[in-house]
């Protein structure tokens, strides 16, 4: 099928165009960038495939196996692929608006089903290898899926999922019965006809959060959310076509559709991808070397595994760094920027939304602070209490300028819609602080953030401060009931190896947590212990809680607990 350069093409490029004019000044971009906002869109027709056409030998993607094993694809390659795999699809009866639970690794077929459901005008359940049956269960019932696509060895988590599901298997081994092999779609037709336009406003996405709190959400996006709302995320990470971007993130989770599939292919850039089965900073900066990355995203755990390695093995250090997940530490940033001369850069978004407040390209950066409200994201920080906006508060979009990156909104849940989107704003649940220059940042979650003493404490400040101490490699805060203060800080501890989890250690760190914090601030209670986590690795303070209000009842001391006035 012909590449359908259309009117929303050309919009994209001049929004793009808009970007890079301006891609080291914020603010002329704020100014001058307006979303596209057509009716009828195909991302995988109407942009890729017109990128496929304009440079059919660039790689689109470039897989490098632990063994050393490369695999690449072109963008016309790909292009040609995505529609004998669509056509197949059509075949086994996918139609427009049938979901489809899409759980692979980092495999070709991945990038291969997922733009050929958007050509189909299929939706796409990105699902986490690592989901037992239980979460595909929820997937199927909530979400309605009618099709499966996964790894032929994950095929027994699917036994005993209820439902009226067509599986296709990916791999060696097939199971016997009840499974179509994937390897059948070589041999299928490889012309695509699309059976009509595609409405922008069709679902596209169904993600099911990590569930820190409670029962995974299910957001939804569609056909523009995602696929064009990722222009912000192009602006901050700083992609320019021909970059080969390597993002260090897992299939299921939103941040790799993010920074793996729409933000690289907007600008025309190489989706990398290292499939290591185990870390190794050096392998991974050799692999970084090799291939010559240029823009490279990490979580804060990768980074502070770097900087444990000697940077200078990688003499070929990439343009554009960018951190994400959380706030990363002075420290980290400042030895990246010594040994690579490039800055660390942060940003803010959610499943519910792409990219929304970041440090971008070319601005100065404040340490601990995620930057300024990115193009097209009107944010305001909100008083949870009176609803007044402020500088200091919930972080809000004004929904009178709705981005065209923000999620359509929970499916089938008119009740938690109505609260997200109260008082025309979307309330992201997170708090923040802004600056007189506009910098904003992070507070915490609005449900993790506790009072002590009468003051307003933030988990993430306290954890920010309590990982720079050497023998911590992981830590939470949760407040934990006290008779005279209502509730001091509790810091739960995950000892970095060579560290015993005993008195002193505790005492050790308890007293740098006093040294580098106000009065007010100070971690009163320590606890090693494993932190309760999500499938995506986010920590469920929610759980801590629940076992301090139950270990505290009455002021009750804990055997496995150390308190500072004990060690003092």
């Amino acid at each position: 099928m012909a590449a359908q350069e259309t009117l929303a093409t050309e919009q994209i490029r001049e929004s793009l165009r808009t970007l890079e004019r301006h891609r080291t000044d914020l603010d002329a971009a704020r100014a001058t960038f307006h979303w596209p906002r057509p009716t009828e869109f195909n991302w995988g027709l109407e942009w890729f495939d017109v990128i496929a056409t304009e440079h059919p030998d660039r790689p689109a993607l470039t897989i490098v196996e632990d063994d050393g094993t490369v695999g690449s694809w072109t963008y016309a390659g790909l292009s040609a692929r995505s529609d004998q795999v669509a056509t197949w699809l059509r075949g086994l009866g996918v139609a427009r608006g049938d979901r489809i639970i899409l759980m692979l690794a980092n495999q070709v077929e991945l990038w291969e089903t997922i733009l050929a459901a958007i050509k189909l005008g299929a939706v796409v359940i990105p699902a986490s290898t690592l989901l037992a049956s239980s979460d595909l269960q929820d997937r199927v019932d909530r979400g309605a899926a009618r099709f499966a696509i996964a790894r032929s060895r994950d095929s027994d988590t699917f036994a005993g999922v209820r439902g009226d599901l067509t599986t296709i298997a990916v791999g060696e081994d097939i199971p016997a019965a009840g499974w179509i092999d994937w390897a059948d779609s070589h041999h299928a037709d490889p012309v695509f006809v699309p059976d009509g336009p595609t409405r922008a406003d069709s679902t596209l996405l169904l993600y099911f959060t990590s569930g820190t709190t409670a029962l995974p959400k299910l957001v939804e996006h569609n056909h523009i959310s995602y696929p064009i709302g990722h222009l912000s995320t192009v602006y901050w990470i700083g992609l320019k076509p021909g970059d080969v971007h390597l993002n260090i993130s897992s299939p299921g989770w939103a941040k790799h559709a993010w920074s793996n599939v729409f933000a690289p292919w907007l600008a025309g850039a190489t989706v990398f991808i290292h499939n290591y089965q185990r870390f190794d900073a050096s392998a991974l900066m050799r692999v970084m070397h090799e291939h010559r990355v240029t823009t490279f995203c990490a979580p804060p755990t990768v980074w502070r595994m770097l900087i444990q390695a000697d940077l200078s093995q990688l003499p070929t250090p990439p343009r554009e760094v960018i951190g994400a997940g959380e706030p990363l530490n002075p420290e980290v940033i400042e030895q990246v920027r010594a040994a690579w001369g490039v800055t660390i850069r942060d940003g803010f978004g959610q499943t519910e939304m792409t990219l929304a407040i970041a440090n971008t390209p070319g601005q100065p950066v404040k340490d601990g602070s995620m930057g300024r409200a990115l193009p097209g994201y009107p944010i305001i920080l909100v008083d949870p209490t009176t609803g007044v906006a402020g500088d200091e508060g919930e972080i809000c979009i004004d929904l009178a300028d709705r981005p065209v990156g923000l999620m359509v909104g929970y499916l089938g849940d008119d009740e938690r819609n109505a609260e997200a989107m109260r008082d025309g704003r979307y309330h992201t649940g997170d708090i923040g602080s802004r600056d007189a220059d506009g910098y904003v940042t992070y507070v915490g979650r609005a449900d993790d953030v506790f009072k002590a003493s009468d003051y307003r404490i933030s988990p993430f400040e306290l954890e920010s401060v309590l990982i720079e101490h050497p023998a911590v490699a992981e830590a939470a805060v949760v407040p934990s009931p006290d008779a005279l203060r209502l509730a001091v800080p509790k810091a739960y501890v995950v000892l970095a190896q060579g560290f015993a989890a005993d008195a002193a250690t505790a005492k050790q760190i308890l007293q740098y947590a006093r040294e580098h914090l106000a009065p007010y601030k100070w971690i009163r209670r320590l606890e090693f212990a494993e932190l309760p986590k999500t499938i995506s690795g986010k920590i469920r303070r929610v759980e801590l809680r629940a076992r301090e209000e139950q270990l505290h009842t009455d002021d009750a001391t804990v055997p496995t607990e150390f308190r500072w006035e004990d060690l003092a």
